[in-house]
């Protein structure tokens, strides 16, 4: 009963491929007979993609297509490629999956369900809510995305969502379709970008509980690279989100506090230091005036941002 319920629709199965000759072989061999379709985007790897034994480790029902890109896109643009495919052959929901086999496709009913219950858009894995998984995750990755969680949560406007940089996830391909390919990033930086993309189609996104799997291959990112390579790219996502959402494509509450909030704050702030620095420099008190404008420009800036950002988690997309 539960593979007609799947079987009933068309799911395709997206895999970017990069060196993992061995490990991708032990993905297909676990993808379940209800899969539609299998897309593997051969992103200009150095070692072969082992084509013939794949078409025969594969679901004996799923068609397997083979692309291959002309130039190294990184994991955003291989799946990028795959997702088009997948909407060209007519796929109603599309998975994505990594070749190194550090995603565990039991799970795979786990992000079909609220899909097909249509109580959500986007349903993708969280490894933070498995209290094993979060033991097993190496102490340094687990610390680089804990942090790097928060800022995307910020950033991407997805508040009720965590582990945002996990790429397994389902998505209905209707939701794909609207996207702009355009604005998604090729590398490391796909899945957030992705993220903020969904948000402007106010895309509902459930968390799945469940385990990482890791091998031996070392990540080519370190942690003190994160906040060079992500720290300009999410501070560019948090303006664009919060100029379109509260300035562009609405006015509304939320606009009226960081209206009013944020240049009281920062007028505060800035006064405050060239009122000090001008006093001090004259070895003399600050007038009580003075030392009370400072003072209520940050508390109301401050009291304004907070109820500003709690309008926005308030306001955040959703899963039923």
């Amino acid at each position: 009963m539960e593979t007609q319920k799947y079987s009933a629709i068309k799911i395709a199965v997206v895999i970017p491929f990069y060196n993992a000759s061995n490990e991708i072989l032990l993905v297909i061999s676990k993808l379940p007979d209800y899969i539609h379709s299998v897309i593997i985007v051969d992103d200009q790897s150095p070692t072969p993609l082992p084509k013939a034994d794949i078409e025969k480790l594969a679901p004996s029902k799923a068609a397997v297509y083979f692309l291959e890109n002309t130039i190294n896109l990184g994991v955003g643009g291989a799946t990028k490629r795959g997702f088009e495919e997948a909407i060209g052959i007519g796929a109603e929901i599309i998975i994505k999956v990594d070749a190194d086999d550090q995603m565990d496709l039991a799970y795979l009913p786990d992000l079909l369900d609220p899909l097909i219950a249509n109580k959500c858009d986007v349903a993708k894995g969280n490894r933070f809510r498995d209290l094993k998984a979060l033991r097993a995750m190496p102490l340094i990755r687990r610390i680089g995305n804990l942090g790097l969680s928060f800022l995307i949560k910020a950033a991407t406007g997805y508040w009720h969502n965590f582990d945002p940089t996990n790429g397994f996830l389902a998505l209905k391909a209707d939701v794909v379709k609207k996207l702009n390919f355009n604005n998604l990033a090729n590398r490391y930086y796909f899945e957030t970008s992705l993220l903020s993309q969904l948000y402007f189609e106010k895309a509902a996104i459930k968390d799945i509980a469940m385990p990482a799997i890791y091998g031996e291959e070392k990540s080519s990112m370190k942690i003190w690279q994160m906040p060079f390579v992500f720290g300009a790219r999410l501070t560019n996502t948090f303006i664009k989100r919060i100029v379109k959402e509260y300035f562009l494509y609405d006015f509304n509450i939320g606009s009226v506090y960081l209206l009013f909030g944020f240049p009281l704050f920062m007028f505060g702030i800035i006064f405050g230091i060239i009122e000090w620095i001008y006093y001090a420099s004259i070895n003399t008190f600050a007038p009580t005036g003075t030392i009370m404008i400072v003072t209520l420009s940050i508390i109301l800036g401050f009291q304004l941002i907070l109820q500003a950002i709690q309008y926005d988690i308030i306001n955040a997309p959703k899963a039923q």
